[in-house]
This record gives structure tokens, C-alpha cells and sequence, in this order.
């Protein structure tokens, strides 16, 4: 359904941008003109998402109180509470072991793997390409610049959600994919 693939995008739009600028602060040292153009791109994104959300709205405000929708955000929310959970949980044992440089790609890796219930949740595939390319920006970037705690990985992480946004309202919304709600 296009108005959710929508609302993802939107997330994935906000996420990634969130991701940018934290690359871009930790890289850089946050050049004001850079994080503009990450603003900026990141708004435009966004609103692009909202355009479409709003413009197909309709379809699923009819299956909104249904008993499959209602089973459907519910477990959207424990699926992302364990997420959130897994990240909290995760970040402290690191950074208590002396491993905090882990953090972020232990973040980055968690968030790439709750894309995989999602996946089958929403009946949406290219869920498991982003929760992949998430989990391989969190692996292969720190291993490869010998530096848990490289830029490389939220630069990695919001071009991967900007990316899965992109898809999921221009070619992906144009091949509507079979959907429970």
C-alpha cells in the first residue's frame, strides 16, 4: 500500500538525515553550509514522502480498524521496543566492557536486523535489502577503516535509509507490491 510505503519513507527520510548530520558533525566538524544541504535535501525528501502519503491516505484509513491493521501495529511497536531495547541494552553493555567505539555499529547493526520481521510483517522484500546493506555498513565500515567508531558509519547509514526512502516512493511506489493491510 502506497501510503504506507510513504510513511516509511518518511522515517527512513528523517532517520537518514539524523544519520548525515551526525556524519557530518563527526567527520567535519558540522560545516554549516554542509548540514544545509543535508537539511535541506533531507526536508525535501521528507515532504516528497508526505506529498504521497497524503495523496493515498484514503486507502488506508478503510483498513484502519481492522483486526489484521490492529495486529499489525501492534506488532510493528514490539518489533521496534525490542529494537530500541537491543540498542539501549547493547550501547551500555559496550561502553561498560570498554568497547564504546562499538556502539554506533552495534546501533546501526541492531537497526538493520529489525528491518528482517518488518520484511515479513509488511510483505514488503525490499525490507531485507535495507536491513542487509545496514548490517554491512555496520560490519564492513568499521573493519575496513580499522576504527569501530569511523564517520564512515553514519555517512553509510543515512545514504542506506535515503536510499531505501528513494525506492519506496518513486520506482518501488510504482510497483505496487501485495500487501496484508
Amino acid at each position: 500500500m502506497l501510503a504506507r510505503r510513504a510513511m516509511g519513507a518518511l522515517f527512513f527520510s528523517f532517520f537518514g538525515t539524523a544519520w548525515l548530520l551526525l556524519w557530518s558533525q563527526r567527520a567535519w566538524q558540522g560545516p554549516l553550509l554542509l548540514d544545509a544541504v543535508i537539511a535541506v535535501l533531507g526536508l525535501a525528501l521528507s515532504f516528497h514522502c508526505l506529498r504521497l502519503y497524503r495523496a493515498n491516505k484514503a486507502g488506508l484509513d478503510a483498513l484502519a480498524d481492522t483486526p489484521a491493521s490492529r495486529r499489525t501495529r501492534r506488532l510493528f511497536n514490539l518489533i521496534n521496543a525490542a529494537q530500541w531495547l537491543l540498542i539501549l541494552v547493547g550501547g551500555n553493555v559496550l561502553a561498560n566492557v570498554g568497547l564504546a567505539a562499538w556502539v554506533m555499529p552495534a546501533a546501526v547493526a541492531i537497526i538493520g536486523l529489525h528491518f528482517v520481521p518488518l520484511a515479513r510483517l509488511f510483505a514488503y522484500p525490499p525490507h531485507y535489502a535495507t536491513g542487509a546493506a545496514l548490517v554491512l555498513v555496520a560490519l564492513v565500515l568499521p573493519l575496513s577503516a580499522h576504527a569501530p567508531d569511523t564517520p564512515a558509519v553514519p555517512l553509510g547509514a543515512g545514504l542506506v535509509l535515503w536510499a531505501s526512502a528513494l525506492w519506496s516512493v518513486s520506482y518501488g511506489a510504482a510497483r505496487p507490491l501485495a500487501s496484508p493491510v
